[in-house]
């Protein structure tokens, strides 16, 4: 029997986490996305604690309208301003078990261009 598209994805994921997990000194980026919105987290595993989180549902975004790659690019750049602030220079990222392309890809080159090291 066929898996679901959000099977995949999970399986995906699941495969993704084996391998990363954030730590104090590196901790894990993490994305979400749905049809409308885009966030991101930046976590400490050991802890289990989100030392920085932004979202497209947040008040700079809920009064413009724009693309949602061009929303994802913002999102990035605004989520690296937040880490380095906190002093957050590199990150682990974790796409989620999406692919790697479209919003994800143009929030981790925005990611990137802001000064985090992904």
């Amino acid at each position: 029997m066929a898996l679901t598209k959000r099977e995949s994805r999970l399986r995906i994921k699941m495969r993704i986490r084996k391998k990363i997990s954030g730590t104090t000194d590196i901790p894990r980026l993490s994305v979400f996305r749905s049809n409308k919105n885009f966030y991101a987290q930046i976590i400490d595993d050991i802890s289990g604690k989100t030392l920085v989180s932004a979202s497209s549902k947040s008040k700079d975004f809920a009064e413009t309208k724009i693309k949602k790659i061009e929303q994802a690019e913002k999102i990035g750049e605004l989520i690296a301003q937040k880490a380095v602030q906190n002093g957050i220079l590199e990150v682990k990222f974790d796409r989620n078990g999406y692919l790697y392309h479209g919003r994800v890809k143009s929030f981790a080159e925005s990611a990137r261009k802001a000064g985090l090291k992904l």
